[in-house]
């Protein structure tokens, strides 16, 4: 991971072990920048440096509480080795992700925008369709076949989201800059360093995605293993439902 201008470290969201491992990568990078999946633009500027250490205090300041996201003690320490990286946020509300399905996800990114990291170009057929059936089997086969496209959309659109962000911090602080997200948007082959390499072709990214128990889909720089955690089952309640 050495020599990164941007590094992405990848997460599933609630394993402990795989924020332990961020902290500790974070830590080794001396990021100028640190951006997060997690957090709005607005939510990261109030990750002020004399914050960074204090993690009741930091996680009252971004509202983590509030934003749906595994406990904050899980990434405080992420913060905590990183005391003069400037943060930045990529997440984008459900509400704007609507606003972005009907106003179009190219015109809403901007079309100068969308066209710089590749996010107006369609996927072939083959692809749409296999990240369709990804996104089918994510939520437990109930979706409508009519949202699977716009599901595709909006993972696009996160993708195309960090890589902004990512981009904005390395022009602004020279980075390296870390980026702190799920395995799938972490991705080489699909995910936002598709678009930041798309936006700068010069730049060196490298990606380190976090397996459960030797399961990670998906093709990085680099790969580590974690114990898988104890999780409720999320298609549970779908199973449950009485059928007519």
């Amino acid at each position: 991971m050495a020599g990164a201008d941007v590094l992405f470290i990848g997460e599933i969201h609630d394993n402990p072990h795989h924020h332990v491992r961020q902290a500790e990568l974070t830590a080794a990078a001396a990021p100028a920048a640190l951006v997060f999946e997690m957090l709005t633009p607005e939510q990261a500027r109030a990750a002020t440096p004399e914050l960074m250490g204090d993690a009741d205090a930091l996680g009252a300041a971004l509202g983590w509480a509030e934003t749906g996201w595994p406990d904050f003690s899980m990434y405080a320490p992420i913060f905590a080795v990183a005391p003069d990286a400037r943060v930045y946020g990529a997440a984008i509300p459900r509400e704007a992700a609507r606003a972005a399905m009907g106003e179009g996800v190219v015109a809403w990114f901007g079309g100068d925008e969308a066209a710089r990291f590749g996010l107006d170009a369609p996927l072939a057929e083959a692809e749409q369709a296999r990240r369709e059936a990804v996104q089918l089997a994510a939520h437990c086969d109930a979706l409508p076949g009519e949202m699977l496209p716009v599901m595709v959309e909006i993972q696009r659109l996160r993708d195309a989201a960090l890589a902004r962000a990512a981009a904005a911090a390395l022009a602004e602080t020279g980075g390296p800059v870390v980026v702190i997200t799920g395995n799938g948007h972490a991705r080489l082959d699909e995910g936002a360093p598709v678009y930041l390499a798309r936006a700068l072709p010069d730049a060196t990214i490298r990606s380190y995605g976090q397996a459960e128990d030797g399961r990670l889909d998906g093709r990085f720089d680099a790969t580590g293993d974690s114990p898988a955690v104890e999780r409720d089952d999320p298609c549970a309640a779908f199973a449950a439902r009485p059928t007519e």
